[in-house]
């Protein structure tokens, strides 16, 4: 399964339609859009609609800049999935999601991260690999840079369902950084974005 994921658009429409392009190219499974699509609830028309026009399945999770309300009007109007709490099975892949920040207009406390991922996470069955999909980054991470503490909620649900791959932004400064938390593969996909496969 390949993938396209990305995070942290704060409104670009421009380069959402070079992100579609890029999908449609590399041949992509899914988008995931991991959060922060608008800035400070000010939603732009047009973000989700050139993925739709080059026949692309989206995924998205609400950042620290928008709310449910934001993302179920893409559900409605555009046929996205909502990660924030839920999952999806592709084959033996399974992906789950929690949006939200640990800053900002829309946020979660720790128990709120985990206990949502927990729930996404358990109803998966019979999946071989695993990708989960958060805003924000673990805790005692380098994609903090020291400077922006992350969740420990996102980091224990990464050290008790071990997913092969987790994905997050939130943290500009550390777009396109990878690190390893036990067997976990763990990105900040940034703006630029990232092609995944599993």
């Amino acid at each position: 399964m390949k993938i396209l994921a990305l995070s942290d658009i704060h409104g670009d429409v421009n380069f959402m339609k070079e992100m579609a392009e890029k999908g449609a190219k590399e041949k992509v499974d899914l988008v995931i859009l991991a959060g922060d699509l608008f800035t400070f609830d000010n939603h732009k028309a047009g973000l989700i609609k050139p993925f739709k026009e080059k026949g692309l399945e989206v995924a998205v999770i609400p950042g620290n800049h928008e709310g449910l309300a934001e993302i179920n009007s893409m559900v409605e109007n555009y046929g996205v999935k909502n990660l924030h709490g839920y999952a999806l099975k592709f084959g033996d892949i399974g992906i789950f999601g929690c949006g939200y920040g640990d800053v900002g207009l829309h946020q979660l406390g720790e128990k709120d991260f985990f206990n949502t991922l927990k729930k996404a996470h358990d109803s998966l069955k019979d999946v071989k690999k695993k990708l989960m999909v958060t805003h924000v980054q673990p805790n005692d991470s380098i994609l903090g840079l020291g400077l922006f503490p992350g969740s420990s909620g996102v980091r224990k649900a990464i050290e008790d369902f071990q997913p092969d791959v987790h994905i997050c932004g939130h943290v500009h400064e550390t777009e396109g950084i990878e690190e390893v938390i036990g067997g976990t593969r763990v990105f900040n996909v940034g703006k630029r974005g990232k092609i995944i496969e599993l």
